[in-house]
Protein backbone atom coordinates (compact mmCIF):
# COMPACT_ATOMS: atom_id res chain seq x y z
CA UNK A 1 0.00 0.00 0.00
CA UNK A 2 1.11 3.56 -0.64
CA UNK A 3 1.95 6.10 2.06
CA UNK A 4 -1.51 7.63 1.94
CA UNK A 5 -3.13 4.29 2.80
CA UNK A 6 -3.91 3.11 6.29
CA UNK A 7 -1.29 1.78 8.61
CA UNK A 8 -1.43 -1.91 9.45
CA UNK A 9 -2.87 -1.11 12.89
CA UNK A 10 -5.60 1.09 11.42
CA UNK A 11 -6.64 -1.54 8.92
CA UNK A 12 -6.75 -4.27 11.54
CA UNK A 13 -8.89 -2.24 13.92
CA UNK A 14 -11.49 -1.46 11.27
CA UNK A 15 -12.12 -4.86 9.70
CA UNK A 16 -15.70 -6.09 9.74
CA UNK A 17 -14.90 -9.71 10.72
CA UNK A 18 -11.92 -11.46 12.28
CA UNK A 19 -11.01 -13.45 9.16
CA UNK A 20 -11.91 -11.02 6.40
CA UNK A 21 -8.74 -8.90 6.52
CA UNK A 22 -6.26 -11.80 6.89
CA UNK A 23 -7.94 -13.62 4.00
CA UNK A 24 -7.93 -10.47 1.87
CA UNK A 25 -4.24 -9.96 2.52
CA UNK A 26 -3.56 -13.63 1.80
CA UNK A 27 -5.39 -13.57 -1.54
CA UNK A 28 -3.79 -10.31 -2.68
CA UNK A 29 -0.32 -11.45 -1.63
CA UNK A 30 -0.88 -14.78 -3.36
CA UNK A 31 -1.90 -12.99 -6.57
CA UNK A 32 1.30 -10.97 -6.37
CA UNK A 33 3.43 -14.07 -5.75
CA UNK A 34 1.80 -15.82 -8.72
CA UNK A 35 2.25 -12.67 -10.85
CA UNK A 36 -1.27 -12.82 -12.24
CA UNK A 37 -2.84 -10.01 -14.25
CA UNK A 38 -5.01 -7.52 -12.32
CA UNK A 39 -8.18 -8.83 -13.97
CA UNK A 40 -7.37 -12.32 -12.63
CA UNK A 41 -6.90 -10.92 -9.13
CA UNK A 42 -10.13 -8.91 -9.13
CA UNK A 43 -12.16 -11.73 -10.64
CA UNK A 44 -10.77 -13.98 -7.90
CA UNK A 45 -11.65 -11.41 -5.23
CA UNK A 46 -15.19 -11.30 -6.61
CA UNK A 47 -15.53 -15.08 -6.74
CA UNK A 48 -14.21 -15.53 -3.22
CA UNK A 49 -15.45 -12.51 -1.22
CA UNK A 50 -18.65 -11.61 -3.08
CA UNK A 51 -19.92 -15.12 -3.66
CA UNK A 52 -18.11 -18.03 -2.00
CA UNK A 53 -17.32 -16.48 1.38
CA UNK A 54 -20.92 -15.35 2.10
CA UNK A 55 -22.42 -18.61 0.78
CA UNK A 56 -20.51 -21.63 2.01
CA UNK A 57 -22.05 -21.78 5.49
CA UNK A 58 -25.58 -21.46 4.11
CA UNK A 59 -24.71 -24.02 1.45
CA UNK A 60 -23.65 -26.64 3.99
CA UNK A 61 -26.71 -25.96 6.18
CA UNK A 62 -28.99 -26.59 3.20
CA UNK A 63 -27.56 -30.05 2.63
CA UNK A 64 -24.81 -29.29 0.12
CA UNK A 65 -21.45 -30.99 0.29
CA UNK A 66 -21.76 -31.41 4.04
CA UNK A 67 -19.72 -34.58 4.05
CA UNK A 68 -16.72 -32.90 2.46
CA UNK A 69 -13.97 -32.43 5.02
CA UNK A 70 -12.88 -29.15 3.40
CA UNK A 71 -16.06 -27.56 4.75
CA UNK A 72 -16.42 -29.49 8.00
CA UNK A 73 -15.32 -27.63 9.98
CA UNK A 74 -14.21 -24.43 8.27
CA UNK A 75 -10.75 -23.29 9.37
CA UNK A 76 -8.67 -20.35 8.21
CA UNK A 77 -6.35 -22.77 6.41
CA UNK A 78 -9.29 -24.20 4.44
CA UNK A 79 -10.42 -20.71 3.46
CA UNK A 80 -6.87 -19.88 2.37
CA UNK A 81 -7.02 -22.95 0.14
CA UNK A 82 -10.30 -21.77 -1.39
CA UNK A 83 -8.88 -18.31 -2.01
CA UNK A 84 -6.08 -19.94 -4.02
CA UNK A 85 -8.71 -21.95 -5.88
CA UNK A 86 -10.54 -18.71 -6.71
CA UNK A 87 -7.34 -17.41 -8.31
CA UNK A 88 -6.99 -20.69 -10.19
CA UNK A 89 -10.55 -20.58 -11.55
CA UNK A 90 -10.14 -16.93 -12.49
CA UNK A 91 -6.89 -17.71 -14.30
CA UNK A 92 -8.68 -20.38 -16.32
CA UNK A 93 -11.23 -17.78 -17.39
CA UNK A 94 -8.90 -14.89 -18.21
CA UNK A 95 -5.46 -16.34 -19.05
CA UNK A 96 -4.53 -17.97 -22.34
CA UNK A 97 -2.09 -20.06 -20.29
CA UNK A 98 -3.80 -20.68 -16.92
CA UNK A 99 -1.92 -21.30 -13.72
CA UNK A 100 -0.95 -24.89 -13.07
CA UNK A 101 -2.06 -26.77 -10.00
CA UNK A 102 1.65 -27.37 -9.35
CA UNK A 103 2.32 -23.63 -8.98
CA UNK A 104 -0.67 -23.23 -6.65
CA UNK A 105 0.34 -26.17 -4.50
CA UNK A 106 3.92 -24.89 -4.30
CA UNK A 107 2.67 -21.53 -3.05
CA UNK A 108 0.24 -23.19 -0.65
CA UNK A 109 3.03 -25.30 0.82
CA UNK A 110 4.94 -22.10 1.64
CA UNK A 111 2.10 -19.89 2.84
CA UNK A 112 -0.58 -22.10 4.45
CA UNK A 113 0.93 -22.84 7.82
CA UNK A 114 -1.75 -24.79 9.69
CA UNK A 115 -2.35 -27.58 7.22
CA UNK A 116 -0.75 -29.36 4.28
CA UNK A 117 -2.88 -29.86 1.17
CA UNK A 118 -2.14 -32.38 -1.56
CA UNK A 119 -2.64 -31.89 -5.28
CA UNK A 120 -5.75 -34.01 -4.97
CA UNK A 121 -7.06 -31.63 -2.28
CA UNK A 122 -6.65 -28.70 -4.68
CA UNK A 123 -8.62 -30.49 -7.38
CA UNK A 124 -11.31 -31.50 -4.87
CA UNK A 125 -11.51 -27.93 -3.53
CA UNK A 126 -12.12 -26.62 -7.05
CA UNK A 127 -15.13 -28.91 -7.39
CA UNK A 128 -16.46 -27.82 -4.00
CA UNK A 129 -16.06 -24.13 -4.85
CA UNK A 130 -17.89 -24.60 -8.15
CA UNK A 131 -20.68 -26.44 -6.36
CA UNK A 132 -21.06 -23.63 -3.82
CA UNK A 133 -21.17 -21.13 -6.72
CA UNK A 134 -23.68 -23.34 -8.50
CA UNK A 135 -21.20 -23.46 -11.41
CA UNK A 136 -21.91 -19.80 -12.22
CA UNK A 137 -18.45 -18.28 -12.64
CA UNK A 138 -19.01 -15.42 -15.09
CA UNK A 139 -16.92 -12.34 -14.26
CA UNK A 140 -17.63 -10.05 -17.23
CA UNK A 141 -19.33 -7.36 -15.15
CA UNK A 142 -16.13 -6.49 -13.34
CA UNK A 143 -15.36 -3.06 -11.87
CA UNK A 144 -11.69 -3.35 -12.81
CA UNK A 145 -12.54 -3.78 -16.50
CA UNK A 146 -14.60 -0.58 -16.42
CA UNK A 147 -11.90 1.25 -14.46
CA UNK A 148 -9.14 0.29 -16.88
CA UNK A 149 -11.21 1.41 -19.87
CA UNK A 150 -12.04 4.68 -18.13
CA UNK A 151 -8.39 5.32 -17.24
CA UNK A 152 -7.19 4.89 -20.83
CA UNK A 153 -9.96 7.19 -22.05
CA UNK A 154 -8.89 9.76 -19.47
CA UNK A 155 -5.28 9.59 -20.65
CA UNK A 156 -6.46 10.32 -24.20
CA UNK A 157 -8.37 13.49 -23.32
CA UNK A 158 -6.34 14.96 -20.45
CA UNK A 159 -2.65 15.69 -20.05
CA UNK A 160 -3.13 14.88 -16.38
CA UNK A 161 -3.63 11.28 -17.41
CA UNK A 162 0.13 10.89 -17.04
CA UNK A 163 -0.06 12.29 -13.50
CA UNK A 164 -3.03 10.32 -12.21
CA UNK A 165 -1.61 7.26 -10.49
CA UNK A 166 -3.22 4.04 -11.73
CA UNK A 167 -1.53 2.07 -8.95
CA UNK A 168 -3.47 4.25 -6.52
CA UNK A 169 -6.65 3.18 -8.30
CA UNK A 170 -5.66 -0.45 -7.77
CA UNK A 171 -4.83 0.20 -4.10
CA UNK A 172 -8.27 1.75 -3.64
CA UNK A 173 -9.92 -1.24 -5.29
CA UNK A 174 -8.08 -3.57 -2.90
CA UNK A 175 -8.83 -1.42 0.12
CA UNK A 176 -12.58 -1.42 -0.46
CA UNK A 177 -12.72 -5.18 0.04
CA UNK A 178 -11.55 -4.84 3.65
CA UNK A 179 -14.99 -4.32 5.14
CA UNK A 180 -18.48 -5.50 4.22
CA UNK A 181 -19.88 -1.97 4.20
CA UNK A 182 -17.41 -0.84 1.53
CA UNK A 183 -17.11 -4.08 -0.43
CA UNK A 184 -20.85 -3.78 -1.18
CA UNK A 185 -19.87 -0.95 -3.55
CA UNK A 186 -18.73 -3.66 -5.97
CA UNK A 187 -22.39 -4.46 -6.64
CA UNK A 188 -22.45 -1.36 -8.92
CA UNK A 189 -19.23 -1.90 -10.89
CA UNK A 190 -19.58 0.96 -13.38
CA UNK A 191 -20.37 3.55 -10.70
CA UNK A 192 -17.57 2.17 -8.54
CA UNK A 193 -15.05 2.41 -11.39
CA UNK A 194 -16.03 6.02 -12.06
CA UNK A 195 -15.80 6.87 -8.38
CA UNK A 196 -12.41 5.18 -7.90
CA UNK A 197 -10.99 7.20 -10.79
CA UNK A 198 -12.31 10.44 -9.30
CA UNK A 199 -11.05 9.53 -5.81
CA UNK A 200 -7.61 8.66 -7.20
CA UNK A 201 -7.59 11.99 -9.06
CA UNK A 202 -8.33 13.85 -5.83
CA UNK A 203 -5.68 11.93 -3.89
CA UNK A 204 -2.78 11.69 -6.35
CA UNK A 205 -2.99 14.75 -8.62
CA UNK A 206 -1.42 17.83 -6.94
CA UNK A 207 -4.13 20.29 -5.95
CA UNK A 208 -2.59 23.14 -7.95
CA UNK A 209 -2.90 21.00 -11.10
CA UNK A 210 -6.48 19.81 -10.64
CA UNK A 211 -7.86 21.96 -13.42
CA UNK A 212 -9.48 19.16 -15.44
CA UNK A 213 -13.27 18.84 -14.84
CA UNK A 214 -12.99 15.17 -13.94
CA UNK A 215 -16.41 14.77 -12.33
CA UNK A 216 -18.46 16.19 -15.27
CA UNK A 217 -16.29 14.19 -17.69
CA UNK A 218 -16.81 10.92 -15.81
CA UNK A 219 -20.54 11.61 -15.62
CA UNK A 220 -20.66 12.19 -19.39
CA UNK A 221 -18.60 9.12 -20.30
CA UNK A 222 -20.30 6.64 -17.97
CA UNK A 223 -23.84 8.08 -17.81
CA UNK A 224 -23.66 7.65 -14.04
CA UNK A 225 -25.47 10.18 -11.88
CA UNK A 226 -23.19 12.86 -10.50
CA UNK A 227 -24.85 12.62 -7.09
CA UNK A 228 -24.13 8.88 -6.95
CA UNK A 229 -20.48 9.39 -7.88
CA UNK A 230 -20.06 12.12 -5.26
CA UNK A 231 -21.59 9.89 -2.59
CA UNK A 232 -19.35 6.92 -3.42
CA UNK A 233 -16.24 9.12 -3.65
CA UNK A 234 -17.06 10.52 -0.22
CA UNK A 235 -17.40 6.97 1.16
CA UNK A 236 -14.08 5.98 -0.40
CA UNK A 237 -12.22 8.98 0.98
CA UNK A 238 -13.72 8.45 4.44
CA UNK A 239 -12.57 4.85 4.36
CA UNK A 240 -9.07 5.82 3.27
CA UNK A 241 -8.54 8.62 5.75
CA UNK A 242 -10.71 7.48 8.65
CA UNK A 243 -8.68 7.67 11.88
CA UNK A 244 -8.06 4.51 13.87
Amino acid sequence: MKKWMWSEQQRSSNSSSPLRLPLLQFLIQSAQELKVAPIVKYAALSLFFDRFYPSFSRFTQQGGVTANWLLQPIRESNLQLFSLISIWVSSKIHDSRPLSVKSLKSLGDKTIMEQHFTTRDFVEAEVVLLQVLDFEIGTANNAFVFLEELYFQFKEVAKLGEVLNFEACIDLMDLLYERDETSVLYSSPRSLAASVLVASYVITVPKQRQEFPVLPWVKFVTSCKEEDIKEIVTDILKHVFEPS
